[in-house]
């Protein structure tokens, strides 16, 4: 009879064995509007096979597994030999198999490819967000490359291939390879231009010896970084190889791991270069020109991963407040966690749909459409500052819907917690964007002209919208003093794109509640205030993952 009293009842299923990919209705229809009927069916059915891996025990038992058993630095071989090398717990290796195989580090080669690796992308964050972060630099590096159309001859198809070989050897020896990148000092961070790593030109064309300290290193283990070292022509791009081409290791010192909040499967370093070889990339004095669409990419992954862990915070919290009863109904049936739930869904939703949307762009932009391109110079980084900061709070909210369970760290949500902050830190904090968009506002008309035209195919359909960009049209004519409301701009910005959006392309009850909520002033400034003449029970069934 001991055991009687622990029968487990009230308790909700894990979310395991779904399709992440059909059970999330925004992102299925996000692809399909931005997919031509060819491609739309090929991608519908890889992205659902993805999906349905996304959601498997296992994979999500690798993710566990990735993320408990941090990398550890090997600096030293048993005979005292200097070999800086990481090891990683063996579901790192599988997971980032499994990303490379799915084409999470190349958007080029099919057409819609962009669309396709965002919506896979997504997903993949979901799963385990720390390995998205190799993966992403190596898709990212390519448009930086073809600064220097041989060397990007030259790696291009190892980045882009989906062969993940893990073993430190000459890049023309392996079927793929990683990037990383190294752009950050100690006495500069985000300004770059304050770096002191040297370069100097070395006989061979092309080829420089690199002397510095590299504050944070993302991703030490990859087969090449991107840098930025000061060339006698100034601040230069160089590609650093980690073993070159005679099979030699590159001078390349991991000094230390950074032992961080979350991303935690993820190594980031500190290196040391002394008497590094370097392929230079671009001009010289040119480095940020030719980093820059790498960074644009990356700020892009950025808010596709902060939309993707909305979204499985809220089929968490979904999913829970489905299947746990308090006080005689489910919990999803309340009036008023119906409505946190609701809140918390347009959130995700409004993030999803910006994502794929400037995905959209980007497969418009390389197919030379100059509007998009000028789009994306504005609503990237007003989406990167706005989407990353509505991370945290939406994760912690979610988390406290499954109550003292979500505080637990079985049950997944502690993890997207620790994880929620990063992105609106990597590739420049929040004030780096909000002064990247006056940048873009101040210098770059065409930006404001595509954004107005993309806002603008909504005016009409809701008051609220409609207010909303007359302020912003107030709050544009005078950028002469700006700087001190840069945050303020990019957030509207953000917003106006997001409801103009969702007016667009989304149900009505869920566009009605965001620009109730965020555009009109109806709503309260926490979760869960919603007006509740809305339609809240459609909001949240649309945001069920079937289980």
């Amino acid at each position: 009879m001991a055991g009687s009293t622990h029968t487990v009842t009230n308790q909700a299923p894990p979310l395991s064995g779904y399709d992440v990919f059909t059970s999330d209705r925004v992102l299925t229809e996000a692809v399909g509007r931005h997919l031509a009927a060819g491609p739309r069916e090929e991608a519908l059915a890889e992205l659902s096979g993805l999906g349905r891996s996304c959601g498997s025990f296992q994979t999500q038992e690798w993710g566990a597994q990735a993320d408990g058993n941090p990398p550890v630095l090997r600096t030293h071989d048993r005979y005292g030999h200097r070999v800086d090398e990481v090891d990683f717990h063996p579901a790192w290796h599988r997971l980032l198999g499994k990303g490379v195989s799915a084409g999470l580090t190349d958007a080029r080669s099919r057409p819609g490819g962009h669309v396709r690796r965002a919506a896979a992308f997504l997903m993949w964050t979901q799963v385990e967000a720390g390995n998205c972060c190799p993966l992403s630099m190596t898709h990212a590096a390519v448009p930086a490359l073809r600064a220097d159309p041989e060397l990007a001859a030259e790696w291009e198809p190892r980045l882009t291939s989906r062969v993940y070989d893990r073993e430190l050897r000459p890049a023309h020896l392996k079927a793929g390879v990683l990037f990383g990148m190294g752009m950050t000092e100690k006495q500069g961070g985000s300004d770059v231009r304050a770096n002191t790593t040297s370069a100097r030109p070395l006989a061979e064309d092309g080829a420089y010896e690199l002397t510095g300290h590299k504050w944070f290193c993302s991703a030490p283990m990859s087969d090449g970084f991107l840098v930025l070292a000061r060339a006698p022509g100034g601040l230069t791009c160089f590609l650093v190889p980690r073993v070159l081409a005679d099979g030699t290791r590159n001078v390349f010192l991991i000094q230390r791991l950074k032992n961080k909040l979350g991303n935690r499967s993820n190594a980031s370093a500190e290196v040391e270069f002394a008497g590094t070889w370097a392929r230079r990339v671009g001009a010289e004095g040119r480095g940020v020109a030719t980093v820059i669409g790498m960074v644009a990419a990356t700020r892009l992954d950025c808010v596709l991963g902060s939309a993707g862990l909305m979204r499985q915070a809220v089929a968490q919290a979904v999913h829970h407040c489905a299947h746990r009863e308090a006080f005689g109904a489910k919990l999803v049936d309340q009036p008023l966690m119906r409505n946190v739930l609701a809140d918390l869904a347009v959130e995700s939703e409004a993030a999803t749909t910006l994502g794929l949307r400037l995905a959209a762009a980007g497969d418009a932009a390389e197919g030379g459409d100059e509007r998009e391109r000028a789009l994306l110079r504005l609503a990237v980084p007003a989406a990167k500052y706005w989407v990353t900061k509505r991370c945290a709070p939406v994760v912690v909210e979610a988390a406290e819907c499954l109550g003292g369970n979500g505080y637990v760290e079985e049950s997944g949500l502690p993890r997207l917690v620790r994880e929620s902050p990063l992105n609106s830190v990597w590739e420049g904090a929040g004030n780096v964007q909000a002064l990247d968009v006056l940048r873009a506002l101040g210098r770059e008309p065409a930006a404001l002209d595509a954004y107005l035209t993309e806002v603008g195919a909504a005016r009409g359909a809701d008051h609220r919208l409609d207010a909303a960009i007359g302020d912003l049209l107030t709050d544009l004519a005078d950028l002469a003093s700006a700087e001190g409301r840069a945050r303020l701009l990019a957030e509207r910005l953000a917003l106006v794109l997001q409801g103009a959006l969702l007016v667009r392309y989304a149900p009505p009850e869920v566009a009605d509640a965001f620009c109730a909520s965020r555009l009109g002033g109806d709503g309260g400034a926490a979760f869960g205030t919603l007006p509740p003449t809305l339609d809240l029970a459609s909001v949240v069934e649309r945001a069920r993952p079937v289980s």
